[in-house]
């Protein structure tokens, strides 16, 4: 497979992966409560682990609304 046939697929990754770290960093900036760990942990996460990271806080890491 080459890079050009592989593109329709990659594009729409990339996109899902800003989105969802974009979505997650702003969630984690705004609100103080998490279940486990602090703000400094989930931007860690969010932002390295790449599409895994967002998915991971908003299972096991957002807390209530305040």
């Amino acid at each position: 497979m080459t890079l050009q046939e592989a593109l329709p697929l990659i594009i729409p990754l990339v996109i899902l992966e800003w989105t969802l770290a974009i979505v997650a960093l702003v969630h984690v900036l705004k609100h103080p409560n998490y279940r486990f760990g602090n703000k400094a942990m989930w931007v860690v996460i969010v932002l390295f682990l790449q599409l895994i990271g967002p998915i991971v806080y908003f299972i096991f890491g957002r807390g209530r609304e305040a």
